[in-house]
């Protein structure tokens, strides 16, 4: 058995309406995984399930999920070993602590390149900073990151699929993994 992080891109499925995690768990658990569980009601959800292809969970969960919703939403799946290996990763650690809503990653389906953060400087108009780690781009941001330049431009069609947590949830999820007892 092993355990998976599962990322949505939106939980919005019409002006005014949301997934209910109770909905997403019970979705999941059609898929035959095991022990669904959510952090606050944002669209991350761990489960338990044999070892499986990410793809293929990532395919699954998609379909899945148009089926139960009605829509279609990008979600990204982690191993639960490498989310611990992400949250472990935060270049920018000493920000997080201070705020955690200032520090994002975006969790890429296709990991980035290193040559990322140049292409975004001139975005940088309020002193952000980026770093590609493993393939997913951290942003320290030094205000609100919804008021952020830098944002508006990380976007599906320049970056390919992926999707924003703050370092609290990142933080969040892997709490719950450890707490699961099937990670130190």
């Amino acid at each position: 058995m092993n355990s998976y992080v599962a990322l949505l891109y939106s939980i919005v499925l019409s002006e005014g309406r949301r997934v209910v995690m109770g909905d997403l768990k019970a979705m999941a658990e059609r898929l035959g995984h095991r022990s669904p569980r959510t952090l606050a009601a944002t669209g991350n959800l761990l489960f338990e399930t044999d070892r499986v292809a990410v793809g293929e969970l990532e395919a699954a969960l998609e379909t899945a999920f148009a089926e139960t919703f009605g829509r279609q939403v990008d979600i990204i799946v982690r191993p639960g070993s490498d989310w611990l290996r992400l949250a472990a990763a935060n270049p920018f650690r000493v920000e997080g602590e201070e705020d955690g809503t200032r520090v994002h990653v975006r969790v890429m389906r296709e990991p980035l390149s290193g040559a990322v953060p140049s292409d975004f400087e001139r975005y940088c108009t309020a002193g952000e900073r980026l770093a590609v780690v493993d393939g997913d781009l951290w942003v320290h941001f030094t205000g609100q990151a919804s008021e952020s330049k830098l944002l508006g431009a990380l976007t599906k069609k320049r970056l390919g699929i992926g999707t924003f947590r703050n370092w609290n949830t990142v933080k969040g999820l892997a709490a719950m993994l450890r707490a699961s007892c099937m990670f130190p």
